[in-house]
């Protein structure tokens, strides 16, 4: 980790950096290195696994929607918020967990396979290596932590600046979504360090690309995804004749169905021109 921190640093001369990572990265080892090293930090917090302490103090805070809590650990601060939005998903996820553990489950009992299934299993109490109960007092310490959003950091930023810059972390893994799923950046076929890199290169040209198209939707104010609109767009037929007389060649965008009149200014050449 901290090589390519350094070295990200030293390429882009920074001087104000701030390492914002989700939970995965947050373990004793990692922020002992980031401190060491002078970094500032901002990183999820995984406090189910704080002591007890920590958790009461956590419990006892007032669930108001948008209002932050700190609690001060030396240099570090650990900054808890709630979020009525994310309690309803938190909510709806473990319902939809718990009906299917009722369904797989509804006989009483477990078969081989699925004992070291994670996910919503946490709420089975598993006895005589087959017979299976949902535990709703487990279930009801689980909803405590609905809608409670939390963060480790060692900047001086004010809790509502920590929240907003890690949010942004969604920007990094759509980028990831997009660059894996969309331009299909893997599986990668190829063996040769220099057609891996074209292939990486061309998949980083074509992102580019797909986010310019995206700022474009915005500019022109049309309320559709990337994704919609491409596919949209692939429906679109220009149909381009040739006059053998003239020489001239007369085009025309075939503009048919609502849908693709929703994206017609996106096939308006003056548009472009003027852009």
């Amino acid at each position: 980790m901290m090589p390519i921190i350094e070295d990200f640093v030293h390429r882009f001369d920074l001087e104000d950096f701030v390492v914002v990572a989700d939970s995965g990265l947050m373990n004793k080892s990692n922020l002992e290195l980031l401190e060491q090293s002078g970094y500032n930090y901002i990183i999820g917090a995984r406090i189910k696994n704080e002591t007890d302490e920590v958790k009461q103090w956590v419990f006892s805070l007032e669930k108001v929607d948008g209002v932050f809590y700190e609690h001060f650990k030396g240099e570090r601060r650990l900054i808890v918020c709630y979020s009525e939005k994310r309690a309803k998903k938190d909510y709806y996820n473990r319902q939809k967990g718990i009906r299917r553990l009722q369904k797989a489950y509804k006989n009483g009992s477990i078969t081989k396979e699925n004992i070291n299934k994670r996910g919503y299993n946490k709420f089975l109490d598993i006895s005589d290596d087959v017979k299976v109960t949902i535990n709703s007092e487990k279930i009801g310490m689980d909803e405590k932590w609905d809608g409670l959003k939390r963060y480790i950091t060692n900047t001086n930023l004010a809790p509502k600046d920590v929240y907003a810059q890690y949010n942004e972390l969604w920007v990094v893994e759509r980028a990831f979504r997009v660059t894996k799923g969309t331009l299909e950046v893997r599986p990668m076929f190829h063996f040769n360090p220099v057609r891996i890199e074209a292939h990486v290169c061309i998949c980083f040209v074509a992102y580019k690309v797909y986010k310019e198209l995206e700022r474009i939707i915005r500019l022109k104010q049309i309320n559709l995804s990337i994704d919609k609109v491409l596919s949209i767009a692939r429906t679109i037929t220009t149909i381009k004749i040739n006059l053998p007389t003239s020489g001239k060649v007369m085009s025309k965008t075939m503009i048919l169905t609502e849908q693709q009149r929703s994206i017609a200014s996106l096939f308006d050449e003056k548009f472009w021109e003027n852009l």
